[in-house]
């Protein structure tokens, strides 16, 4: 493994608003994360390197329940917000729970971000800036 937990946190701190983000993703990328998965439930997250191998935060925050249903249009206003500064990290994440988004997945060698609803079906993949 080429990264601990320890160093994405210590990255991850530096991230104030999603304006921080390219540069997070780049520094992460660095470190040799190639993809990573949250959870918007507990907000644990599983970081993979370029082998597989894994390594995972644990439950960042109490339980939210996922909301079956998608609302897609509404989903996207929130991102939009929250990308542009608008909304902290666990605000954005009640926004997913409340929109049927389930959690992400980050593909760093794709630069992108697929969002799954609680089936696991892909309902939105967008480009990272970077």
């Amino acid at each position: 493994m080429k990264f601990t937990i320890e160093q994405i946190k210590a990255e991850h701190q530096k991230v104030k608003s999603g304006a921080d983000f390219p540069a997070y993703i780049q520094t992460i990328k660095n470190l040799g994360v190639s993809d990573y998965t949250v959870s918007v439930a507990d907000g644990n997250t599983q970081y993979f390197d370029t082998e597989n191998e894994t390594a995972q935060t644990g439950r960042k925050y109490d339980h939210l329940t996922v909301s079956k249903n998608v609302n897609l249009d509404q989903f996207k206003t929130r991102l939009k917000l929250h990308q542009q500064g608008g909304t902290d990290y666990l605000t954005f994440c009640n926004d997913c729970a409340e929109n049927g988004v389930e959690g992400w997945k980050m593909d760093l060698n794709e630069m992108t971000c697929t969002y799954f609803d609680t089936d696991g079906n892909e309902i939105l993949v967008e480009q990272i800036p970077g």
